[in-house]
């Protein structure tokens, strides 16, 4: 499936240090996911921290946002 990163989330990935390769492992193999008012919340460790990432989800998976937790 094809997957979009907003603006906004390629602000956040960049100034935590988060790669495009890290945020589609953790979409692809969460360790937990919770779906709130459409929107995805997949949680998984990283070397370096928790990280959870925000997405939707319709004909492709677009990246909303990525934060550590």
């Amino acid at each position: 499936m094809k997957i979009v990163f907003t603006l906004h989330a390629l602000d956040r990935m960049n100034k935590r240090k988060i790669s495009k390769e890290e945020v589609i492992d953790i979409v692809r193999f969460p360790e937990e996911i919770l779906k709130k008012k459409g929107k995805y919340y997949a949680k998984k460790n990283i070397i370096r921290a928790n990280v959870e990432v925000i997405y939707e989800k319709e004909n492709y998976i677009k990246i909303i946002t990525i934060y550590y937790l």
